[in-house]
């Protein structure tokens, strides 16, 4: 089943793509969907390398609670992680992995796969789940597509 949802959604985030008229759009399109259609998935946001200062992550179109996590260094949390590794990262429980910071009581595992464009890391998809456990390798690969599609738009714009 998950394979099915996984490609109609990576279909409808192509087509927008090719029409969207900025990132911003295009990233809260994918929120909007992942949050529709992947039950499991009870916070998705992006976080962008800021322009000005490089070493930081800044968040971007999200849905979900609000996060206090706004700015985060790549060097602190999982997000970070995921930058410095040039990886997606896959955690099954938040609460034994010293990186996290905590942004919900509710969160219990997490997955942040990172957005390349013109070779370099220039932001990720991050999301979070109720569930332990919750992210499998479809989800990863399924997440890198999205992170393929959105920096290839990057690239573009």
């Amino acid at each position: 089943m998950p394979e099915k949802v996984f490609a109609q959604i990576l279909s409808e985030v192509s087509t927008f793509a090719k029409s969207a008229s900025d990132l911003a759009a295009l990233q809260s399109f994918i929120v909007e969907i992942i949050a529709e259609r992947l039950p499991y998935c009870n916070w998705t946001g992006f976080y962008m390398l800021d322009s000005d200062d490089p070493e930081t992550l800044v968040l971007g179109p999200f849905r979900g609670a609000p996060t206090e996590h706004v700015r985060i260094p790549v060097h602190q949390g999982i997000c970070g992680a995921a930058v410095a590794q040039n990886d997606t990262v896959i955690v099954d429980d938040v609460s034994s992995d010293p990186r996290y910071l905590a942004c919900s009581l509710e969160t219990k595992s997490e997955i942040v796969a990172p957005i390349r464009a013109n070779g370099a890391v220039v932001g990720e998809i991050d999301i979070d789940s109720h569930s332990l456990a919750a992210f499998s390798r479809q989800d990863k690969a399924f997440l890198e597509e999205c992170a393929t599609i959105v920096g290839g738009f990057i690239e573009r714009i």
